[in-house]
């Protein structure tokens, strides 16, 4: 039987908004474990589970160090640490260097799930400024795995999205409401054919 699929989602600027809609379209049955990492200020007071929570259908904490991520559960970064996630499927969380200017920052987590998860990994990049997740999602697509862009179009904060679609060729991108629906159908079926939503011939978008 396929493991479970994994889901990681970065977003900043408008973030809290974007992953309320997000969330509370995802089944109480996703097939599926999601990460997510919110750009903090180190003093956050770290609500954002209980945010999210009043929303979602499924379970949603702050990961613990070393613990082992499940299927239907979401697992948020804490304020000043980077989430991580080993190749035995548990997280880690470390105060490494500011990247991006952010401390959690999205690319560790992006980075470190391509190599623990390769294909069954799918990356989400939402609105935020400047390009932090778009070397995370090109270590992604290089491990085999999906590529999900919000439509920058319908973005708060447009930079994330567009910097994301210029560094990799989406799977897909799509207005927000769109994506949680699409992931359920993702998780849902393992060995879903890739159809790329942004074909080659048409330009990227650039800053």
């Amino acid at each position: 039987m396929p493991k479970p699929r994994v889901i990681a989602i970065g977003a900043s600027a408008g973030g809290i908004e974007a992953l309320k809609v997000l969330v509370a379209a995802l089944p109480a049955d996703l097939e599926a474990s999601v990460l997510i990492v919110l750009h903090l200020a180190p003093t956050s007071p770290g609500r954002l589970p209980q945010i999210l929570g009043s929303v979602a259908t499924l379970p949603v904490a702050t990961g613990s160090n070393e613990e082992i991520i499940l299927p239907g559960s979401i697992y948020v970064a804490p304020p000043n640490r980077h989430m991580l996630v080993t190749n035995e499927g548990r997280l880690l969380l470390t105060q490494g260097p500011v990247e991006n200017r952010a401390r959690p920052a999205i690319n560790p987590l992006f980075r470190s799930a391509a190599l623990a998860f390769g294909p069954r990994l799918i990356g989400v990049v939402l609105t935020g400024y400047l390009d932090d997740g778009a070397a995370g999602l090109q270590a992604i697509k290089q491990g085999g795995g999906l590529a999900v862009v919000q439509d920058p179009k319908e973005a708060e904060a447009p930079s994330m999205p567009l910097n994301a679609l210029r560094a990799v060729l989406a799977d897909y991108c799509l207005p927000l409401r769109e994506i949680g629906p699409l992931l359920a159908s993702l998780a849902a079926s393992p060995n879903l054919k890739k159809e790329s939503m942004v074909k080659e011939e048409e330009p990227r978008y650039i800053m």
